[in-house]
């Protein structure tokens, strides 16, 4: 690394920082997040009430149920809050995360040391029992220098949940992160997934929402060192009445680093609302980084509401490429045309074009077991209403 890079990397680094529209600065100051109103611009599409008290902060004691399995190496303890800072833990940046590291108390930590290269995933599952429970959670996943291992995070049952997570992927590690919302039909779940991506390292980071009531998930990644990579995908399915939420935030804080970001969704039934909105932040110090980011929604039925924003915000010209794209649509009538046209029923070429739709993006997931369990899910979902017999 030449002396010139160094510098413009420690500059990057020690610069304040740089305050994005959609992206509020990171603080653990609870007054610098305040209870929104819906007319802020990271608010107006999330429907407040159905939050059922959330941000408001009551202090609670209640937890969900966890089952790990943890493989030979890996560990799982608990830090105080001020050794999860120390370790780099990052500060929220809205009050869902200020308040559960504020409430949570104790934070679990799971460690992958350094060199470990792991075949089997860290599974940690986690399951509520009532949508009474007010449950707060603060968690850190840390992979060492060279490591690679993969992190599933499956959340069941019901609670109104809200949660801070850190993942720190170290110098020339290879991180598989996946979280799956599959809450029943009353659960509220909140949560920030902050990402500090190393030198030379790679993390994909995946979110699945399927159930809940309402979930907001919401997505950073930065990077600690030039040549850092990350690849954010996500899939969700919104039935009757539900809203899923997912925004990402990419801070493009240092040279030569990539990122790549995939969200594919479907709704269906009255009342389902999906909201996607992507954010790219390439700062001045960021030359010759790589990003691109795309949203396609797929609206089977009517009376759903996709909300789909794209953002790239700019402050150098010298980068090897940035872009976005974003599509909301119903069936492609030339698809179902030609698989008709073949002998195939309506109903048969409809689910042919929601598994093609989704199919690609769930073999990205890299976790036989879980893409498997995806496709089930997906068409249990179309047996809601695609498949549905009259």
């Amino acid at each position: 690394m030449t002396d010139a890079a160094r510098e413009s990397v420690e500059s990057a680094l020690e610069q304040a920082p740089v305050v994005s529209h959609l992206n509020p600065p990171p603080s653990y100051d609870l007054a610098d997040h305040p209870v929104p109103t819906g007319r802020e611009e990271i608010w107006r599409f999330t429907p407040l009430k159905r939050l059922r008290g959330v941000l408001d902060g009551e202090a609670s004691d209640a937890t969900l149920t966890r089952t790990t399995s943890l493989p030979e190496g890996v560990t799982l303890t608990t830090v105080g809050t001020e050794e999860a800072r120390t370790l780099g833990e990052l500060a929220p940046n809205d009050r869902p995360s200020a308040l559960a590291a504020e409430l949570a108390g104790s934070v679990a930590l799971i460690d992958v040391p350094a060199d470990l290269e792991l075949d089997e995933p860290i599974v940690v599952r986690l399951h509520g029992e009532s949508a009474d429970d007010l449950v707060w959670s603060r968690l850190i996943i840390r992979a060492g220098r060279f490591s690679r291992a993969t992190v599933v995070l499956a959340h069941t049952g019901s609670a109104r949940y809200s949660a801070i997570t850190t993942v720190l992927v170290g110098d020339g590690a290879d991180l598989n992160v996946l979280t799956l919302q599959d809450w029943d039909d009353d659960a509220v779940h909140l949560a920030r997934d902050g990402i500090r991506v190393g030198r030379d390292a790679k993390v994909r980071h995946t979110a699945v929402s399927f159930g809940g009531d309402v979930v907001r998930m919401h997505a950073n990644v930065e990077y600690a060192a030039p040549g850092g990579e990350a690849e954010l995908l996500g899939l969700y399915f919104a039935d009757a009445g539900q809203h899923l939420e997912h925004r990402l935030f990419a801070d493009h804080n240092a040279p030569k680093t990539k990122s790549n970001v995939v969200y594919k969704g479907a709704l269906q039934g009255q009342g389902a609302h999906t909201v996607w909105i992507g954010n790219v932040l390439i700062r001045q110090v960021a030359e010759g980084i790589e990003t691109y980011e795309e949203n396609r929604n797929l609206v089977l039925s009517d009376g759903c509401q996709a909300d789909s924003v794209p953002n790239l915000e700019i402050e150098t010209g010298e980068i090897e490429g940035a872009g976005h794209a974003s599509a909301t649509a119903r069936f492609d009538d030339e698809q179902l045309f030609y698989l008709r046209s073949r002998g195939v029923s309506e109903k048969e070429a409809r689910r042919l074009v929601v598994h093609g739709f989704f199919n690609d993006l769930i073999r990205k997931v890299g976790i036989p077991e879980v893409e498997e369990q995806l496709l089930a899910t997906v068409e249990a979902e179309l047996a809601k209403n695609v498949l549905r017999e009259d």
